[in-house]
């Protein structure tokens, strides 16, 4: 069973699983503009697809969903079970979202995005053909870049494009990380940090430009219940 509430435009092609709980003044399957006028080459995932303009683009929604409202997801993606969003999401095309994912309120989730299981987008955040690896935490307001200029460019589409972020990797709030730089398995970047370049495995970084303060097990518990962060599970 799917509870609807009052208000939702939900467009042919969208399949929604069990259980899930949409919330007033949503929109489901809206088809992308591009989509409709022209054909359209984007990068994704390291490649790039075309959005033709007869394609016929889908959206899936796993069980368990919640999406609250104000909530705008296009055409064109497919979503794991037990996703959430917060009030006034958007989500563009080309996305693919793994399980148990969370995303905040009024976060901008743009084209070309690979978010694997259980990994938490908070509030305020900005993604484009960003590769997020699982459990991956992202704070409020952090911006993830793809483009060092602007897409008129003539060279856009051979240029760095976007974000990856590996595995159990820790971002804090408002942070901005540039155009085709890598942060490593089981780092942390630093609350405002500006990162210029990729983060190794295990490493924290923090400033602007970000630098390397220490590694991931120099880290203290502040409050002192643990002898350091993230050694309780799913961070082991």
């Amino acid at each position: 069973m799917v509870k609807i509430g009052n208000c939702v435009k939900i467009y042919p092609g969208v399949e929604i699983g069990e259980n899930s709980i949409i919330y007033d003044f949503v929109v489901l399957g809206l088809p992308p503009v591009e989509a409709k006028r022209k054909s359209r080459l984007s990068r994704s995932g390291g490649g790039y697809y075309r959005a033709n303009a007869t394609q016929e683009l889908t959206l899936q929604i796993g069980e368990g969903a919640v999406i609250r409202p104000f909530t705008t997801i296009y055409a064109g993606n497919k979503i794991g079970k037990n996703f959430e969003t917060g009030q006034g999401v958007s989500i563009r095309e080309n996305n693919i979202i793994g399980d148990g994912v969370r995303i905040g309120s009024n976060t901008y989730i743009r084209f070309g995005n690979r978010i694997g299981n259980n990994v938490r987008v908070h509030t305020n955040c900005f993604l484009e053909l960003a590769e997020v690896d699982e459990y991956v935490f992202i704070g409020p307001g952090n911006l993830l870049l793809d483009d060092p200029h602007p897409m008129k460019c003539p060279k856009w589409n051979e240029c760095k494009g976007g974000v990856r972020i590996k595995r159990y990797a820790k971002i804090g709030g408002g942070c901005v990380i540039l155009p085709g730089v890598t942060i490593g398995e089981h780092s942390f970047v630093g609350a405002g940090a500006c990162v210029t370049k990729d983060v190794p495995d295990h490493i924290v970084v923090m400033g602007h430009p970000a630098k390397q303060t220490k590694k991931i097990n120099e880290l203290k518990c502040y409050a002192g219940f643990f002898d350091r962060p993230y050694i309780w599970k799913p961070y082991i």
